[in-house]
């Protein structure tokens, strides 16, 4: 910029250069912002952290702050605020992402922020919101609050109440109202100037849930509950609050062109009309009692205003790697289930609450929403079992339900179609991630909520509580350099616990650990973790492919699905990489047999593949309650030689408050690990049959899922009848 343009700029601010604070915690993006104002007229201080930023700016003055949104421990929304109370006359401008947008036009309409920049920046566009943001403070501080006023009221003259709500002629169609009540009813509005609704409730003439009621049946008009809606700064800022307290409307959210509102009187055309042509927006309207309206607005437009909420308060300032929303649920450790179903709240609410927060005390991996003919069960799976925990009257199923879609933002209007979405829930215990799924029966919309928890430890490989033998050569095939390790088993076996457990084993700095999953199921800082999303193309094939050029040592792969996962995965193993996959087979042998059904060669499959983890979950017997097991020779003939051919000692739990009477606590994985051998690679490469490679994996000492079983029986971890429930009859 020349100095001529400069000098007619920034004419009205003093002539020393202005001085710039630049705050982040990379060196290297740092650096790169103070070559962006080399040429202009300005002192540069730079500060590595907030605490840095924050000791400058009780130090000296400065004319502008441009700061680094994410920061660690103090990010850039709390140092603008303290920036604010130091130097209020100082312009602010945010560093952010393209994901981060939402909590930074937050700050903006809170008066944190003045103008914000996404990176990577081109340097003249920065320069010139820089520029710019100190001219129309420095021009329009002093007639800043006059302009807004006068904005607001251009608005409100172009948004007067209209006379062309068809409310009160569907109530006289519906006879409701006679036609002397609605020419009254026009009269009455014309003269005073106020929503139709508002004049129609003031005669008593009809309740509101008549109106609610008839809008309902005669139009399917959509309904939503406020208090589930927590309004951005900057979807508020669309519309003036005198103007929504005048014509009872709540703006909601902004989706592309697509401006959501609530409104009391969804007949009232003139100002659906009005609003489309001043926004320049698709106006979706949605419906809403005015009583809900009106708290909404005192909480949005007035955050000083005393509100009770204990009930959900969603965060959309997080960033979720899910893309849902973070929810806040306030518990209490001490309260019960039935303390928790009784409360202030709606009951929607109350219900919601009280299924999330139970599942997580009993540490429940999975929730059954499941409507039947006369009632609603709740079922949590617990170690792997379903069992019923609550009834909940029919009547209440949409309610709950669009409540949990509502949280996951899903469609509450689509009842005829699966629906799947996800939750953060955080609470005094932890936080966790909820997989939501919804599925239309005859009885009703049925919803199952996998719940994985965030702080869930990564166990190590002596934790897994493999025997001897098989950890030896689990020990020997993950420490190889290349290769694919696989973990078979049906869904909810544990085989993302093992794989984690194998990616940890000598994790060290000095290898590039990438994952590719759907979900994540656990966080690990060392690895680069990838969250599939097949809806827009980002697919396990497509992804891989990816990462193969990111220089990866070590892949861990979620599932094997299709042929062409298989094969990106197995060439990737025999170009120098080590990957950990899953497949869902019966047994390590069986394993061979799918990845053929897949179209992997042989010669592929026996060169790339190191070894195959098998494995089950079986529930552990309680360690309060374990006593001897008189009736447990009465399961033995089903479980074949292997269990009649061996001295069993078995034990089983008597159940007590410890295991909530069932006997059993916790889980632990019953194995079979396949470590090839070279007569057993010429086997597969010259494609043999399954039978001949089954008698070489015994003949190297491959023990059976349900020889293990026999150990961890015998050891008294678990119950026969454990075994029969997983594995099933041998016979």
């Amino acid at each position: 910029m020349s100095p001529k343009s400069q000098n007619s700029i920034h004419g009205v601010l003093p002539a020393a250069p202005r001085r710039i604070l630049i705050v982040d915690d990379d060196p290297v993006v740092l650096k790169a912002l103070l070559h962006t104002f080399r040429r202009d007229n300005y002192q540069i201080v730079s500060a590595v952290n907030g605490e840095d930023a924050v000791g400058q700016l009780e130090r000296s003055r400065f004319n502008v702050l441009i700061a680094d949104y994410r920061m660690p421990v103090m990010d850039g929304l709390e140092l603008l605020s303290k920036a604010r109370e130091i130097q209020p006359g100082m312009v602010r401008i945010l560093l952010t992402v393209q994901g981060d947008i939402a909590p930074v036009m937050g700050a903006i309409g809170d008066g944190l922020a003045f103008k914000f920049a996404i990176k990577p920046w081109k340097e003249e566009e920065l320069r010139t919101v820089t520029n710019l943001a100190i001219e129309q403070y420095e021009k329009g501080k002093a007639e800043l609050p006059e302009q807004k006023k006068a904005a607001e009221i251009v608005a409100l003259s172009k948004l007067m109440v209209t006379n062309r709500s068809q409310l009160a002629v569907m109530l006289n169609k519906h006879g409701l109202l006679s036609m002397e009540q609605v020419q009254e009813l026009n009269r009455l509005q014309v003269a005073r100037k106020e929503p139709l609704i508002k004049v129609l409730l003031e005669q008593d003439w009809v309740t509101e849930k008549e109106i609610r009621s008839l809008l309902r049946r005669e139009l399917q008009m959509e309904e939503v509950a406020l208090s589930d809606y927590q309004i951005d700064a900057a979807v508020a800022s669309l519309v003036p609050m005198s103007f929504c307290e005048r014509q009872l409307v709540v703006p909601l959210k902004l989706e592309g062109k697509r401006f959501t509102l609530a409104v009391a009187d969804p007949l009232d055309l003139g100002l659906i009309d009005d609003l489309r042509f001043v926004s320049g927006l698709n106006i979706h309207i949605v419906a809403a009692d005015i009583a809900a309206i009106q708290a909404k607005i005192n909480e949005t437009y007035r955050p000083d205003h005393v509100m009770d909420f204990r009930d959900l308060e969603t965060l959309l300032s997080r960033i979720d790697p899910y893309e849902g929303i973070e929810i806040v649920i306030d518990d209490a450790d001490e309260q019960s289930l039935e303390e928790l179903l009784i409360g202030e709240e709606p009951p929607a609410i109350r219900i919601v609450n009280a299924i999330i927060l139970e599942a997580i005390r009993l540490g429940a991996s999975d929730v059954h929403v499941q409507p039947r003919a006369k009632s609603v069960v709740v079922r949590y799976r617990i170690d792997g079992v379903l069992m019923d925990k609550i009834n909940i009257p029919l009547q209440l199923l949409q309610s709950i339900v669009s409540r949990i879609k509502i949280m996951s933002e899903l469609d509450i209007s689509e009842r005829r179609r699966p629906q799947d979405g996800r939750i953060t829930a955080r609470t005094s215990m932890r936080v966790v991630d909820l997989r939501i799924s919804t599925l239309p029966t005859v009885n009703g919309e049925k919803v199952v909520m996998r719940i994985l928890d965030r702080n869930s430890r990564i166990h190590s490989l002596e934790g897994l509580r493999l025997s001897q033998p098989d950890l030896a050569k689990v020990l020997d095939f993950v420490d190889k350099p290349q290769g694919i390790i696989l973990a078979t088993g049906p869904t909810g076996s544990g085989k993302t616990t093992t794989l984690y457990a194998l990616l940890q084993h000598n994790a060290s700095p000095t290898k590039n650990y990438v994952t590719i999953e759907d979900p994540v199921e656990y966080y690990m800082d060392m690895a680069g973790q990838v969250l599939i999303r097949e809806k827009i193309g980002l697919t396990f094939p497509v992804v891989l492919r990816s990462i193969l050029r990111q220089d990866p040592d070590v892949v861990l792969l979620g599932e094997i699905r299709d042929f062409e996962t298989a094969e990106v995965a197995f060439h990737a193993a025999l170009t120098g990489h080590v990957v950990f996959s899953t497949l869902h087979t019966n047994s390590a042998v069986a394993t061979l047999s799918r990845l053929f059904d897949l179209g992997l060669k042989p010669f592929v499959v026996a060169a790339a593949l190191e070894g195959i983890i098998a494995q089950r979950l079986v529930r552990m017997i309680c360690p309060e309650c374990r006593e001897e097991d008189r009736m447990a020779s009465a399961f033995l003939p089903r479980l074949g030689p292997v269990f009649l051919g061996n001295e069993v000692n078995a034990c089983k739990g008597k159940g007590c408050a410890h295991c909530n009477g069932t006997g059993y606590k916790g889980r632990l994985g019953i194995y079979e690990v396949l470590a090839p051998d070279e007569e057993m690679r010429h086997l597969i490469a010259s494609g043999a049959s399954i039978l001949d490679i089954s008698r070489v994996a015994q003949r190297i000492g491959t023990s059976s899922l349900l020889e293990d079983a026999l150990v961890k029986v015998s050891q008294g971890l678990t119950s026969v009848e454990e075994v029969l429930r997983v594995l099933g009859p041998q016979v």
